[in-house]
């Protein structure tokens, strides 16, 4: 969904001018080189690739990493041929070894029917450690890691036309995640509003030919409130755009071919951030109350949105406007400075530096709902209660309320205290959605058809001892 939404943008505006240019992506390995040294941090678990460290000729090179498993899995190559069974659709799991995912997470997944060659889900589950790039003064930070952050971090990948887009997302897009982070590590750390401007950059161009650009203040209202919260929820926006920005520079040179839906959890600072493009889906199952935190967004719903922006084309604005919006009217002085801002596809806010264009008068667009945000702490949980990240494969054949069902039935069965009840769960969801084989395909209960999708299922508890001390 990261390229198929962006394509079918492109396709409706191709008679028109071009998007409106973006602040430029912070610098971040592509997916073929090596990640930047990292400070310490948890044990990270990358997709593994099958077969790495063998030589094997470069024209099988794409047929055999196009398929690969999280590595959190730990498939043995056996293990890894099962997973790639279409006939036998074995679940898999991490196994039972002591070394749990965070917050003792279960996971399951299973390759789909046939529908197409390879898996081509893929899951990611982190904890990262955010550093500060630069204190809020300006003065050159120090590093330290007492001054970062960490966060926890779990993503749901379901790739289209093949599984290349989802791998390179599974690997890079908590790492666009933490480097729109790094400006926020201060502020987020300090009780106070959120400042408005960061420091000048050095040797930042001034204009004294700008005036033009300035139009009446009447018709501003009083500055806009700006949170801890929505400066979280932009850093995520942005790093969506930012990973699908990168995903079309590569798509050709490096054959990341097709595109992904995205569902990714972030949790920091007691806060859980749900951010989805796609049709894969998040709910909260609390007391046995269900929650959405995710809206599906397929071609149909967002046929409306698609076809007014191929109306809407950028010359209609004339030079006049910024499609960025801000929560004042910038000013000459300002140019150079790091402003808060959020275009047409974020709530959240991000900072980036005003240059001559920002001062023309803004065009807001609307506001998307691409990110929900939970707070952990309002809620006394218990270790029943529960976010569950399912890709379509799961969604598709069984509805919230079976899920919360299936919760009930699964965790009931299980002492309070046994971290192995969310991989028993999820393993139930799984086989709940793929059914089992019969004559005429795999069935469920009902007789209905099952799931030939492939599933990919993560369960999250929200209560109990040690979830997210």
């Amino acid at each position: 969904m990261l390229n198929r939404v962006r394509s079918a943008v492109a396709h409706l505006v191709s008679s028109g001018g071009a998007p409106p240019p973006r602040p430029k992506s912070p610098d971040l390995p592509n997916s073929t080189s090596a990640p930047p040294a990292a400070p310490p941090q948890a044990p990270r678990s990358p997709p593994a690739r099958a077969g790495s460290g063998s030589a094997a000729p470069a024209r099988t090179v794409e047929s055999r990493a196009s398929f690969c498993r999280p590595t959190f899995l730990q498939l043995s190559p056996g293990g890894l041929r099962r997973a790639d069974d279409h006939a036998g659709r074995a679940v898999q799991s991490p196994p039972d070894t002591g070394r749990r995912l965070p917050w003792s997470t279960g996971y399951a997944e299973v390759i789909n029917s046939g529908k197409s060659r390879h898996n081509e889900d893929q899951a990611c589950c982190e904890v990262v450690y955010v550093e500060g790039r630069r204190s809020v003064s300006g003065a050159p930070r120090e590093p330290s890691r007492g001054q970062g952050l960490c966060f926890y971090y779990w993503g749901l990948f379901d790739g289209h036309a093949g599984g290349r887009a989802a791998e390179m997302a599974s690997r890079l897009l908590h790492r666009h995640i933490r480097e729109q982070l790094k400006d926020l590590v201060e502020i987020l750390q300090d009780a106070s509003p959120p400042p408005l401007c960061l420091p000048s950059t050095p040797g930042a161009p001034g204009s004294s030919d700008s005036s033009h650009l300035v139009g009446p203040q009447s018709c501003w209202s009083s500055q806009k409130e700006v949170t801890h919260e929505s400066l979280v929820v932009g850093a995520i926006e942005n790093a969506f755009q930012f990973m699908d920005e990168q995903m079309a520079r590569e798509r050709h040179g490096h054959q990341v071919e097709g595109g992904c839906c995205a569902l990714v959890v972030v949790y920091l600072l007691g806060k859980v951030y749900v951010a989805n493009a796609g049709d894969s889906r998040a709910i909260i199952v609390r007391n046995g109350e269900i929650i959405p935190m995710s809206r599906e967004f397929t071609p149909e719903t967002e046929r409306q949105r698609l076809q007014m922006l191929g109306f809407l084309k950028p010359e209609l604005l004339g030079g006049e406007f910024t499609h960025l919006e801000f929560p004042r009217r910038v000013q000459p002085k300002e140019l150079g400075q790091r402003m808060l801002y959020r275009d047409q596809n974020m709530t959240g806010w991000a900072y980036k530096k005003i240059e001559l264009e920002d001062l023309r008068f803004p065009l807001v667009c609307g506001e998307g709902k691409k990110v929900r945000v939970y707070d952990l702490t309002q809620y006394e949980h218990c270790p029943d209660d529960v976010l569950v990240l399912g890709t379509d494969g799961l969604w598709d054949v069984t509805s919230d309320c079976e899920v919360a069902a299936t919760v009930d039935r699964v965790l009931s069965a299980y002492e309070p205290n046994d971290p192995s009840r969310y991989t028993a769960l999820a393993q139930a969801l799984v086989l709940g959605a793929r059914g089992t084989p019969r004559d005429r395909g795999w069935r469920l209960p009902n007789n209905k058809l099952g799931s030939g999708d492939d599933i990919s299922v993560f369960v999250i508890p929200l209560g109990g001892p040690g979830s997210y001390s």
